[in-house]
């Protein structure tokens, strides 16, 4: 199945523990949806070249299952998870039911959402049933593939910066003993704005909180501390690059900003994973969109098919000006 023997992974009161030794998580993500299967073990060898030892990816429930009960190519997680443990690289699964990710719909299926409304997310019954039935077909792929039976996965996510969403606390209470009772024994994890609205609202007791920033990480992680005094410092998300909307300049990037920014959450001692390291393409008409304004009530703004992200390696799979940098910044 991949490089590792059976091993423990816990959170500590200040690190994560790999069997009880000390392990900060260098993490990147790649989504295994956005690079074509046979390019999948050339994009890891290159998070690996980077200096990274783990790599995070979503899981899109609508890409899976486009119509009720209709589920397809549910073992590509799993295969994703080999290829990164053949390379030597841990794992952080984020299975959502809602990703964001600029990803179509959040990833949540339309058949959902059309007739729930504003009830998906929430504690609704009938939105809960079908996450239930979902994650029963999708979680066997995540827990064949812990570290506890030789396997990449260290850390699981629940939903996905729900703080800026929500406050259904019963509702992610709810998520976290499902993928506990559905055999999701290594960690589970939240991540969320560095805001206290947001960490309020998007964690859970007893679950590692995490942060997502591109900048400022000190008062990033004060804010964090004000709400867990202990645990891992964690960044979930360190925004290196940025996406883009059709019919508008790509965002400004700074590659030495972005490396300054990388040592600043490193300096804290903390674990990082760079979003993304990198991004590949939203295929097939998946790329999402936002609405425009504070209140997200304005003109809909599609993203591009392209999420290179400004990421160290580029959508081609190329080392860029930014690779150099972090790497340098990773070096031990």
């Amino acid at each position: 199945m991949g490089a590792f023997e059976a091993a423990t992974f816990a959170v500590g009161e200040r690190e994560f523990l790999l069997d009880g030794r000390p392990l900060r998580l260098l993490s990147g993500a790649l989504h295994y949806f956005r690079v074509h299967e046979a390019q999948w073990d050339h994009r890891l060898a290159t998070l690996r070249a980077l200096g990274l030892n783990c790599v995070e990816t979503y899981v899109p429930w609508n890409l899976h299952e486009p119509r009720p009960g209709e589920v397809r190519d549910v073992d590509a997680p799993g295969r994703f998870l080999d290829a990164a443990g053949r390379a030597g690289l841990r794992a952080i699964v984020r299975p959502g039911p809602y990703l964001c990710a600029e990803w179509e719909n959040g990833g949540l299926p339309h058949w959902l959402t059309g007739p729930l409304g504003r009830r998906v997310r929430t504690a609704d019954p009938a939105y809960l049933r079908a996450v239930e039935r979902w994650f029963t077909v999708l979680l066997p792929q995540i827990t064949a593939r812990q570290c506890t039976v030789g396997g990449p996965v260290v850390l699981v996510q629940v939903e996905n910066e729900y703080g800026s969403y929500g406050t259904d606390a019963a509702y992610l209470t709810w998520l976290a003993e499902l993928l506990g009772a559905r055999g999701v024994t290594v960690p589970l994890f939240t991540s969320d704005g560095p805001e206290d609205h947001m960490l309020t609202g998007g964690s859970v007791a007893g679950v590692l909180a995490a942060v997502n920033f591109g900048s400022g990480a000190r008062e990033a992680f004060a804010a964090l501390r004000r709400h867990r005094p202990s645990g891992p410092l964690f960044c979930a998300e360190l925004w290196c690059g940025w996406f883009a909307h059709w019919g508008e300049p790509p965002a400004p990037d700074d590659p030495g900003r972005a490396a300054r920014e990388l040592r600043a959450a490193l300096e804290c001692g903390a674990s990082v994973n760079l979003y993304m390291a990198h991004g590949g393409t939203s295929f097939g008409g998946h790329a999402g969109a936002n609405r425009a304004g504070e209140l997200h009530d304005g003109p809909l703004q599609p993203t591009v098919t392209s999420y290179d992200y400004a990421a160290p390696i580029d959508e081609r799979g190329r080392p860029t000006a930014k690779f150099a940098l972090f790497r340098e910044a990773l070096a031990p």
